[in-house]
């Protein structure tokens, strides 16, 4: 248990080999690139289509994830000149409290297309509810700040609906 929490602690994993995208049945199928610092996957539950893994083979030093984010901005980049997406969006759960489930260092590159959301201005602020969009005079914004109970955010949130 966790003192903050009271919640279970979810275990380190000693390698990536242990990750669930990596344990699945047929998991070689889901591996789009590997070299010998990183291996690619597809996501097992993608936001969109080309939501991709980065994931480093290993993690002892910075630049192990670090080169995630090199490679992941390049294939997202290189999606747009591909013409499979117009935008995309990179990111990393690091530790509970930011949403991490796979205790092994991974990085998302998320593709985005013109319509996938009603609303995307902000982007990754968006993980924290009510806090991604700018307010403006046509728009409800409520006032919330980081103490706001979750109970009282999804109030505002159906109000708002």
């Amino acid at each position: 248990m966790t003192e903050m929490t009271g919640k279970p602690k979810i275990d380190q994993l000693n390698s990536y080999k242990e990750a669930p995208w990596a344990k699945a049945p047929k998991a070689y199928q889901n591996i789009v690139h590997e070299d010998e610092n990183v291996i690619v996957f597809k996501d097992g539950f993608p936001v969109t289509e080309g939501h991709l893994l980065f994931v480093p083979k290993r993690k002892t030093r910075r630049e192990d994830i670090t080169i995630c984010f090199e490679y992941a901005y390049k294939w997202g980049i290189e999606g747009i000149m591909d013409y499979r997406w117009e935008a995309f969006n990179i990111g990393i759960n690091n530790g509970v409290a930011a949403g991490q489930s796979v205790m092994w260092p991974h990085v998302h590159m998320i593709p985005r297309r013109k319509g996938d959301n009603p609303n995307p201005r902000g982007g990754v602020r968006n993980v924290i509810p009510f806090k991604g969009d700018y307010c403006d005079e046509d728009s409800f914004c409520p006032v919330v700040d980081d103490n706001t109970p979750r109970e009282e955010l999804d109030s505002l949130r159906k109000e708002s609906e």
